[in-house]
């Protein structure tokens, strides 16, 4: 199996993981959220081969996405779709596109969805991942779970199902390591929840002020609140 913790998500080269794994690390009130959603969307349409559009849709939404296209289904969808976005889409742009979800079923699409989320660990949206190949949706769905669980098998290794591509191994990789620091903010949110009267809420602004004045990332934060706890 291939082993996640030997990936190198942070890396240079690796810019879809690395704009998964910043964003979860990213307070929630923090400017500038809608355009690393913007750049996470144009990432997984340029870097994972097949996927045709990659679309984020806020949570809670109003039906709209924020739309990517890897170039070659643009004209097709302009031309049969009833919802077709407002102003023209070229490879490389990403455009806000009402309804998106049923303009893609109706062009038979599979979908993937992952979540993303920012350092509250709420999901402030989701990463929806389109493409006409149901084969290589399944191999993507089978790599989500098993970013969730790594004793489930990985995509390939098992020679029942197709092995993924390199940008979707990328994508897999930047969202098991997100996972991972929610997961350690999330710790040492309930560490420093026990002995606040507002618990969670007023933990998460404790660790988000100790981060800004230390000038740190809420995961270094977090790590710091961990270890002084188990020390």
């Amino acid at each position: 199996m291939t082993s996640l913790s030997a990936q190198t998500p942070t890396s240079t080269g690796h810019p879809l993981a690395e704009a998964i794994v910043a964003l979860a690390e990213t307070p929630d009130d923090m400017p500038g959220i809608d355009a690393r959603l913007q750049r996470v969307a144009q990432l997984a349409a340029d870097r994972i081969a097949v996927v045709d559009y990659a679309a984020v849709a806020p949570r809670p939404g109003d039906g709209s996405c924020i739309v990517a296209a890897s170039g070659e289904l643009i004209d097709a969808v302009e031309e049969v779709s009833t919802a077709a976005p407002p102003a023209a889409m070229g490879p490389g742009t990403t455009m806000t596109w009402p309804h998106f979800r049923e303009t893609a079923a109706g062009l038979g699409m599979r979908v993937v969805s992952v979540p993303l989320f920012t350092g509250g660990g709420a999901a402030i949206a989701t990463l929806d991942l389109y493409s006409r190949d149901p084969d290589a949706m399944a191999a993507l769905t089978a790599g989500v779970r098993a970013a969730h669980d790594p004793e489930l098998p990985w995509p390939g290794d098992e020679g029942d199902m197709r092995a993924l591509d390199a940008g979707a191994e990328e994508l897999l990789t930047g969202y098991a390591e997100a996972l991972s620091v929610r997961a350690t903010i999330q710790l040492a949110l309930a560490m420093l929840g026990r002995s606040m009267p507002g618990g969670p809420k007023d933990a998460y602004l404790r660790l988000r002020l100790h981060a800004a004045g230390e000038g740190v990332s809420l995961l270094r934060a977090a790590t710091t609140v961990i270890e002084a706890d188990l020390a």
